[in-house]
């Protein structure tokens, strides 16, 4: 029984933000309660307000150039009631991390780069806790644990930029439940994670929020997450909140169009059954898929073969920066890739899928193996044909962000690609960028704008426009559309099918969301620990899952429907066996088993080796 008393009440808050246009409201009037022990769970799209509300809390988004324009933030604390609106600056910073802790959505950005995951680690309970440094450094490895990170000695000693990005962002989460705050705020918390991890620190969190009474503010785009962990749901929409209720109220009678369209946008697991070919999401807002056309690519013509492909990366240690081990990211991995067709890699954070992409681009040397695009051996090529190897293949990157340049408008940036390979004239190439803003969904008007003038969706479509710059044949797409909100998500996906229809591009499609890959692919590669474990026609995989780990991952995939719970006990996680060797090791080669044509599976034994 949850406590009748609410620990947090917001009352009428409005966000503003000051800019050259005069001022923006972030968030209008928003009001709601948590009580001890509850997880309220607030939806909505990309700029509905989400995150500064919950900034707002922690009374971060003043540092972000918002300011708390009216209403009444107020917290209980353990002998009184605060209004974190007006509270002082270091009362401020006796709450934050100690009372109320926050998970943000991007991890690199909350960790120091310059500092050991350990120390990070301390900080926290140096400062809240009065630990010593000892004591703090003792403690670490047993945070690092219940995150389930593998061998958390060693990571401790490594630096952020060392670590996966679903790992980072464990780490986050550790040093977020290190004090055990009484109200944790969850940004976008599983959008880096793969559904095993994500069910995992889904049952984490709901786990000391009932041994703890911790209260949950979870904000996220995905509504199968909000099924599993709320208690109640707000619905926010350009600032306002929309619509406010019990998760099984919400999902089964959902008053307000936009929620119903919220709905109508998140690709179920089981939807695609009975297919053979992807097809684009109906979108109920947009109207703009009637009749969804689906995939159909022409008679299989390889046009990516990769074989026996191993990636390994050296460990340095001592003094001198030997090499004391070896981290083997990609091991033995065979696949190809028809033309025209989508062959999507899914697995955990660190299970090689975006290494593999990495060392078919050659932007991270393969250790051994062969890769062929079109006939041509790509690891045998040289500096100055890898370059016109290149145009041939594309990469759109997991963060938008971070793969644009804050400096440079949007129009050089996808101008940059042609200059490089001497494409057409000044007025050739202009058009060319009008057309493909037209074809990714952008007003040309956007074309002088500057990345962080757009939204997270905007900048991908942004990425997507340089990727096809250059015509390529294949595009590698790296967890291309995880961090964006469901409709967004929903409009992009249709679009790179769209793209793939109407020019015939193929496309290895990274992903660690199995709802996603089973939308869009017409082949899959399930990887453990470097390896294919399954690998057939989508159809094969997800109706008749043969590989102990792949049915796993399903099992992991949250349901969108607050009825079907999975977060709880009956889960069972085993620990991910190291990737690292001694050097020397030499491991067996992957055996597979054909179990219908074209549907390999990997012969147990051979995990192990």
């Amino acid at each position: 029984m949850l406590d009748t008393k609410p620990l947090v009440r917001i009352e009428g808050l409005r966000v503003e933000f000051q800019t050259h246009d005069g001022p923006v409201t972030g968030v209008e009037d928003l009001s709601f309660d948590i009580r001890p022990g509850e997880c309220l769970c607030v939806v909505g799209e990309s700029g509905s307000g989400k995150s500064v509300s919950s900034l707002s809390l922690m009374r971060l988004v003043e540092f972000g150039g918002g300011e708390i324009a009216n209403g009444r933030l107020l917290f209980q604390r353990e002998r009184d009631e605060i209004d974190l609106a007006k509270a002082p600056p270091a009362a401020m910073r006796d709450i934050r991390g100690n009372e109320i802790a926050m998970i943000f959505q991007e991890p690199m950005t909350a960790l120091n780069p310059v500092f050991t995951v350990g120390e990070q680690l301390a900080e926290g309970l140096i400062v809240h806790r009065g630990l010593t440094r000892a004591q703090a450094r003792a403690r670490a490895p047993e945070l690092l644990h219940e995150v389930r990170i593998p061998e958390p000695e060693r990571r401790l000693r490594q630096y952020p930029h060392e670590l996966s990005g679903g790992m980072r962002q464990r780490v986050v989460i550790a040093m977020a439940m290190a004090c055990r705050p009484r109200l944790l705020i969850c940004d976008e918390p599983t959008t880096a994670l793969d559904v095993t991890i994500q069910a995992e620190i889904l049952t984490l969190i709901d786990r000391l929020k009932r041994e703890t009474g911790m209260a949950v503010l979870f904000i996220t785009h995905d509504m199968a997450v909000v099924a599993q962990m709320a208690d109640r749901v707000v619905v926010m929409f350009r600032g306002n909140k929309v619509e406010e209720g019990p998760v099984g109220q919400i999902f089964e009678a959902p008053r307000e169009p936009y929620t119903q369209a919220l709905l109508a946008a998140v690709p179920r697991l089981g939807e695609m059954t009975g297919r053979d070919a992807p097809e684009p999401m109906r979108l109920m807002r947009e109207g703009q898929v009637a009749r969804p056309e689906p995939v159909i690519p022409p008679a299989p013509a390889p046009l990516l073969v990769v074989r026996n492909l191993c990636t390994r990366f050296a460990v340095k240690g001592g003094i001198l920066r030997r090499t004391v081990a070896q981290v083997h990211a990609v091991e033995d991995v065979s696949f190809t890739v028809n033309a025209g067709e989508t062959l999507s890699l899914v697995g955990e954070s660190g299970c090689g899928k975006s290494t593999t992409g990495r060392s078919i681009l050659r932007l991270v040397e393969p250790s051994s193996g062969q890769v062929s695009l079109g006939g041509r051996d790509i690891l045998a090529l040289g500096a100055s044909d890898l370059r016109k190897a290149r145009r041939d293949m594309q990469m759109i990157f997991q963060d938008p962000f971070a793969s644009l340049d804050p400096q440079m408008r949007l129009l050089d940036q996808i101008e940059e690609p042609m200059l490089n390979y001497g494409i057409g004239n000044r007025v050739e190439r202009r058009d060319r960028i009008a057309r493909l803003f037209d074809r990714v969904e952008l007003p040309r008007g956007f074309m002088k704008r500057y990345p962080h003038e757009l939204s997270g969706g905007q900048r991908q479509r942004i990425a997507i426009a340089r990727a096809l710059a250059l015509n390529p044949k294949l595009i590698i797409a790296d967890e291309a559309v995880s961090a964006l909100d469901v409709s967004v998500q929903a409009q992009v996906l249709n679009l790179l099918m769209e793209l793939q229809r109407d020019l015939g591009i193929s496309m290895l499609f990274i992903s660690h969301d199995m709802a996603v890959v089973e939308r869009v692919s017409h082949h899959v590669g399930v990887m453990y620990l470097g390896r294919i474990v399954e690998i057939g026609t989508r159809r094969q995989v997800f109706e008749n899952p043969q590989h102990g780990y792949t049915r796993q991952l399903m099992a992991a995939v949250p349901v969108a429907d607050p009825r079907r719970r999975k977060i709880g006990e009956d889960l069972r996680f085993r620990p991910i066996p190291s990737p690292i060797h001694p050097v020397g090791h030499v491991p067996a080669p992957s055996v597979y088993r054909e179990v219908a044509p074209g549907h390999l599976v990997l012969a147990e034994p051979a995990t192990h080796g």
